[in-house]
């Protein structure tokens, strides 16, 4: 029995929660939230983010240093976008046998991976933690219901990566130790960009007759052709591409109608600007900041991403979504 710390409880981090819970993990779980520590704590279970399947035994807290408490590994499981201010206010409290565990993927401020990021805040802070990523084909509510699926513990540290892996496998969720760290985040942070993408079919579905399966896999194809010579370039692997953090977790974002970045790219597709979308969205849709990352990061490195661009020119309210999409498909 592992003793984890899950901070952030939206879905995907309540459903690892409940994964864990059900396996015989002693299991703790940190919210900003009032709303969310209310029903966990009076109810067991999180109405807001996971509302039909209750994580009994959780224990929840607002308080951080409470949360840590008697924990072996600790999981960051809040948006990119705040992740770094978190793994500040964490790194003061870490004790030598800690082991971190990052399910944020992506690009931090600064245009490093957040894997880095973190990274360097433990070296400045004196610390030797080590730190691994957990990324793959995880829509929170097929595996908080038990639906089988897989996904990759990346570490520098294979030892480390494979004892997690051991560690934090259940029946239903089966993960695999990889050494490319790299690689699993940046096709975890470009994976919303092409589900964002494919969004827009279904979009322009709803309001017309141009949108379709075809449409689709052909978006996706592109997408996943810019990503395997864009990513390798940034320092990925290529055999990432075809593995559960890559092909497997690209796949699954782009068509689960639970996917965020593809509800997010439906909205789009309707006509929507990307202001109006974000305030109709319950959860955060990491692939709107992960499009203009990759194109500053591109920029800087002086490679041409006319997929990805394509796309930061519909969020810049430049071109609509049939013209978005038309220039995706003509990449071939």
């Amino acid at each position: 029995m592992a003793h984890i710390s899950v901070l952030g409880l939206g879905n995907w981090g309540t459903a690892i929660a409940r994964l864990w819970l059900l396996e015989g993990h002693k299991v703790k779980g940190w919210t900003i939230e009032q709303e969310v520590y209310e029903s966990i704590t009076m109810e067991e279970i999180n109405k807001k983010y996971l509302p039909d399947h209750p994580v009994p035994g959780l224990e929840v807290t607002m308080h951080l240093t409470e949360a840590l408490e008697g924990s072996e590994i600790i999981v960051l499981a809040v948006p990119s976008s705040v992740i770094i201010d978190v793994a500040a206010d964490v790194i003061p409290h870490l004790q030598p046998g800690h082991v971190l565990l990052d399910l944020a993927k992506g690009l931090a401020p600064g245009k490093r991976l957040i894997s880095e990021a973190i990274q360097t805040q433990l070296k400045e802070a004196g610390k030797t933690n080590p730190l691994a990523v957990l990324t793959g084909p995880t829509i929170a509510p097929e595996a908080a219901g038990g639906v089988m699926t897989t996904a990759l513990v990346a570490s520098e540290d294979h030892v480390i990566a494979t004892r997690l892996a051991q560690t934090l496998s259940t029946a239903s969720f089966i993960l695999h130790p990889a050494s490319d760290p790299v690689g699993a985040e940046l096709w975890g942070a470009f994976k919303n960009v092409v589900a964002l993408a494919c969004g827009l079919v279904d979009g322009l579905k709803q309001v017309g007759d141009l949108g379709g399966d075809n449409l689709k896999a052909a978006i996706f194809m592109s997408g996943f052709k810019e990503g395997c010579l864009l990513l390798a370039e940034l320092g990925a692997r290529a055999e990432v591409a075809f593995g559960p953090a890559g092909l497997g977790d690209m796949y699954v974002t782009a068509t689960s109608p639970h996917g965020r970045n593809r509800t997010m790219g439906e909205k789009l597709g309707t006509g929507l600007t990307v202001e109006q979308a974000l305030e109709e969205m319950h959860m955060v849709a990491e692939g709107v900041r992960a499009t203009r990352m990759f194109i500053e990061r591109a920029e800087d490195m002086g490679l041409t991403i006319p997929f990805t661009k394509a796309l930061n020119t519909l969020l810049n309210g430049d071109i609509d979504a049939e013209e978005c999409c038309r220039r995706m498909v003509a990449l071939g």
